[in-house]
């Protein structure tokens, strides 16, 4: 059984404007995305900026409340339990956001906001607290004096750490990680992920991890979903990645990706046109205003997510 489902989710931002500040239109943010999560696997989201992948794990773990659709964790239907009832499963599925500066409490003392969550959920009894935030804060890799400074005091890199920790004190089953390395240094992000990938082994972690640099995905995850426009356009193995991905997006993704070899002089892949705005989505197909495969049938069915081959689906038209 999957640890998490998501059946047809569905997130649409209201716009208000006019005299009476009623709704004049909505953002189509997430456009019904379904997906599994299995027990001990990691998930890898992929795509633009603006695609929904972050408002995606936000509706996931209900930080969001979304428009329609099903979210199921272990088997329990969540979409629509009240706040008291959601609380078991706030300690068990947790979030690390991409800026660790403006996710954490200015003025507390890292001590002070990890005994906060641990207190509230209960983790642990009282008189073992102390003992229990030395042990994260080593298990994160920071200093044994960590627990006495402000979130300021620390680099990037260093808060980050203090938001894993953060994640990891109620002792959760399922993290998303919200582009946990993109606001970091490229020498501190292996540390980053590397450190993660051991947390995961350690703790027996399941992750949605989402991100728009594909080597970082490919390097971190079992499977991947392609996002564009707030559609899942294509889920694959991660192995599929460079070699078999289908989707005319999924493979422009990876022709714009840096080449690694510097005596490769290929050019690379850039997309034409924009984005079509969220706010007015295209009828059809949500790539074809940029999609060099297009045929009259992307503008106008908006085309399902087919399995092409065992474990690997495509929402294309084009591709047989």
């Amino acid at each position: 059984m999957p640890l998490i489902e998501v059946n047809k989710i569905v997130k649409h931002f209201p716009v208000r404007g006019g005299v009476l500040n009623g709704v004049v239109g909505k953002v189509h943010a997430v456009n019904g995305v379904s997906l599994t999560v299995d027990s001990g696997q990691t998930l890898g989201v992929v795509g633009e900026s603006g695609c929904g992948k972050s408002t995606l794990g936000k509706v996931i773990i209900r930080l969001i409340e979304p428009t329609s659709g099903q979210i199921v964790y272990e088997g329990e239907d969540i979409t629509t339990l009240s706040h008291d009832a959601m609380m078991p499963f706030r300690r068990k599925m947790q979030i690390i956001f991409q800026d660790p500066y403006s996710s954490l409490n200015p003025r507390l003392t890292v001590r002070a906001l990890l005994r906060e969550a641990i207190l509230f959920h209960k983790v642990i009894e009282k008189s073992a607290v102390n003992d229990y935030i030395d042990s994260l804060i080593q298990t994160v890799g920071l200093r044994s004096d960590s627990g006495e400074k402000f979130p300021h005091e620390f680099s990037g890199g260093q808060r980050q750490r203090i938001g894993i920790a953060r994640a990891l004190s109620v002792k959760p089953t399922f993290i998303i990680a919200d582009e946990p390395v993109s606001a970091l240094d490229v020498s501190i992000q292996a540390q980053v992920l590397n450190l993660m990938m051991d947390l995961k082994e350690q703790f027996g972690l399941t992750m949605l991890f989402i991100s728009h640099d594909l080597k970082v995905v490919e390097h971190f995850c079992d499977r991947v979903v392609v996002m564009y426009l707030g559609h899942a356009v294509e889920k694959m193995p991660t192995e599929d990645l460079h070699q078999r991905a289908q989707h005319p997006y999924s493979q422009a993704l990876l022709g714009a990706n840096p080449i690694d070899d510097p005596a490769d002089r290929r050019p690379l892949a850039v997309l034409q046109g924009d984005v079509p705005s969220p706010l007015h989505p295209p009828k059809g197909c949500p790539f074809q205003g940029r999609c060099p495969k297009v045929i009259d049938r992307c503008r106008q069915e908006m085309p399902p997510l087919e399995v092409k081959k065992a474990g690997h689906e495509v929402a294309c038209w084009a591709v047989e």
